[in-house]
């Protein structure tokens, strides 16, 4: 069984996502994580979409989710860190964009959630990927807030970006998921809306994991 979180950027449903799978004890898949790998791949090949396409059928991503964390690697190395730069981050809409990337992506995502019970967070999850998950949420969040929790994510990395840089990088990267060709940005029909903005991260996690749980039970 799959269960979907939708989203802009910054909106809380990796996190989320994450703790809904610690408390439920079921599997958590990360895509943005999967395709933030791949644009490590395209700037390791220099931006060269020949090259990153040869590339991105030769390397081989893997990925675990264990004690909370979804790790991810690139040819068995540990790349968790790497993938969360604010370089990788300037450049993941643009490579996330790509046809082939998507459907890249999607077969791994496809293959992992053969067994057990998974929550997945994502972009177009709910309307693209799994179009008949058992349960769909789309989180959103105004700007602000979304860019101050991207943040705190990088400072606590080490990273001196400002708010100012991440409210760019946000508002472009939603720019380029909602308006891309393949599969855009978009709330699916039968997805329960959540927004974030005054919600404490306790309370979004409730609210989910209240709406799953009847399900895991049956």
């Amino acid at each position: 069984m799959i269960v979907v979180i939708d989203g802009p950027a910054g909106s809380g449903k990796s996190s989320t996502a994450r703790a809904v799978a610690g408390r439920l004890e079921i599997q958590f898949l990360d895509s943005g994580a999967l395709y933030r790998v791949a644009t490590l791949i395209y700037l390791k090949a220099e931006k060269n979409k020949e090259l990153f396409f040869e590339l991105l059928k030769e390397n081989k991503i893997s990925f675990h989710f264990q004690d909370g964390t979804f790790i991810v690697y690139l040819n068995d190395t540990n790349v968790s860190d790497e993938i969360r730069t604010m370089e990788v981050s300037e450049h993941v809409s643009e490579v996330a964009a790509m046809p082939e990337v998507r459907s890249y992506v999607n077969i791994l995502m496809h293959k992992a959630v053969e067994k057990n019970v998974y929550v997945a967070d994502g972009r177009d999850l709910g309307t693209a990927v799994f179009p008949d998950a058992a349960l769909k949420f789309f989180m959103v969040a105004d700007l602000e807030t979304r860019a101050q929790r991207r943040l705190a994510e990088l400072q606590a990395k080490g990273s001196t970006a400002s708010l100012e840089e991440v409210m760019k990088n946000i508002a472009a990267r939603d720019e380029i998921d909602s308006s891309r060709s393949a599969d855009p940005l978009k709330q699916a029909d039968d997805a329960i809306e959540i927004d974030t903005s005054a919600l404490s991260f306790e309370e979004q996690v409730s609210i989910i994991c209240d709406q799953i749980k009847p399900l895991i039970a049956s």
